[in-house]
């Protein structure tokens, strides 16, 4: 299978939730479940049936996070020496060449964006269009409403 690159923080916030599904949430699915059988007749038993529905999503979501592990490509963008061009990982200040607005991303994994708190997707049409650029340079990007121009500002590693 392709390595999936993730960022330290995003393998970590990864590990953290897998140790929470193992350690807390199947154990009190585990209970629920055996306090349901205690009722009797299972086939009526809808606190049965939704405690397994629960299993059963806690445990898919165990095998999904122990996949995207087991294929991360992690990066430790702080580890790489800056050189001033836009990598995954880093943190780029771009500057919209129209209306002089000041945006800043952090180039991140599928599984980390998070539009709400700056986080782009490699994969996203910006990252893309900013991957390999250097500070100064423009770069395009294509939207919905047109291309529009990008001026990288400050690229950081942190």
């Amino acid at each position: 299978m392709n390595k999936v690159p993730m960022t330290v923080e995003g393998a970590e916030a990864l590990r953290h939730e897998l140790d929470d599904l193992k350690k807390v949430q199947r154990p009190r699915i585990t209970q629920a479940i055996a306090e349901a059988r205690e009722h009797g007749d299972l086939k009526e038993n809808a606190e049965y049936h939704a405690a397994r529905e629960q299993q059963s999503f806690c445990e898919g979501r165990i095998q999904e996070i122990e996949g995207k592990l087991s294929n991360a490509q992690i990066i430790d963008v702080k580890a790489i020496e800056p050189s001033g061009k836009v990598i995954f990982g880093t943190t780029v200040t771009i500057v919209n060449t129209e209306t002089d607005q000041e945006v800043r991303y952090k180039i991140v994994g599928d599984d980390e964006s998070d539009v709400k708190n700056n986080k782009i997707s490699v994969n996203s049409p910006i990252a893309r269009a900013l991957i390999g650029k250097e500070e100064g340079d423009i770069a395009m990007v294509k939207t919905p409403g047109g291309e529009v121009e990008y001026e990288i500002d400050k690229v950081e590693h942190i």
